[in-house]
């Protein structure tokens, strides 16, 4: 018979968030991650394995909450214009309460998904496909203009995820006073995300018209 389970799963998850946010996952150690979780190794490895499974079993998670939120958007009423800018708000606030997200996606895209799975990958794959899927109904209803819906998402969640992510680097260039950068809010940014969005999205009222012969 196996160990019996006595630690939740979700504080080792938690403490291997902070690990691989701070070293990446070629970085990260199991032993300070056990460390940071206050259980030991043969703990861990109870739950999870391998670090590598580890690693898989957090991002599953993070993308399954996301995924969850944005479904729940898309689902709900509202003309596709307002999903957006509660998507846009959505995806802001899980990146907020999960401020280690943008250190290790960034990292794994420099590194071209080479720890991701079939299973994390389909997980992710649910995040732009429910963002998208808002996109084609505000096309398919006339209130967005004929774009790509995918290109559509990109140009949402960039700003988002360096906006949040350069938060250090921006009270550096504060301190130094070699820009004049205006502190803007986490509220206000979402105000001008959305709008922007809305602008990038909104059909031409010229383009409905055609011209007559």
């Amino acid at each position: 018979m196996g160990r019996p389970a006595r630690v939740s799963p979700d504080l080792i998850l938690a403490a291997a968030a902070l690990e691989f946010a701070e070293r990446g996952f070629g970085g990260a150690r199991v032993d300070r991650i056990a460390r940071r979780a206050k259980v030991n190794k043969a703990m861990l490895y109870y739950h999870f394995k391998s670090k590598e499974r580890l690693y898989r079993a957090l991002l599953r998670q993070m993308f399954g909450r996301a995924a969850e939120r944005l479904q729940a958007i898309a689902a709900g009423p509202g003309k596709p214009g307002h999903k957006i800018d509660l998507a846009i708000a959505g995806i802001t606030a899980f990146i907020q309460e999960h401020t280690f997200f943008p250190a290790i996606m960034l990292r794994e895209v420099a590194e071209g998904g080479a720890h991701l799975d079939r299973e994390t990958l389909k997980a992710l794959a649910a995040v732009p496909r429910t963002v998208a899927g808002i996109v084609e109904e505000g096309i398919a209803a006339g209130e967005f203009r004929a774009i790509d819906p995918f290109f559509a998402y990109f140009n949402m969640l960039a700003p988002i995820i360096f906006y949040l992510a350069g938060a250090p680097i921006r009270t550096e260039l504060a301190h130094l006073h070699v820009i004049n950068m205006r502190p803007m809010s986490p509220a206000e940014f979402v105000r001008q995300a959305q709008e922007s969005a809305r602008r990038s999205l909104k059909r031409d009222a010229a383009a409905k018209v055609r011209p007559t012969s």
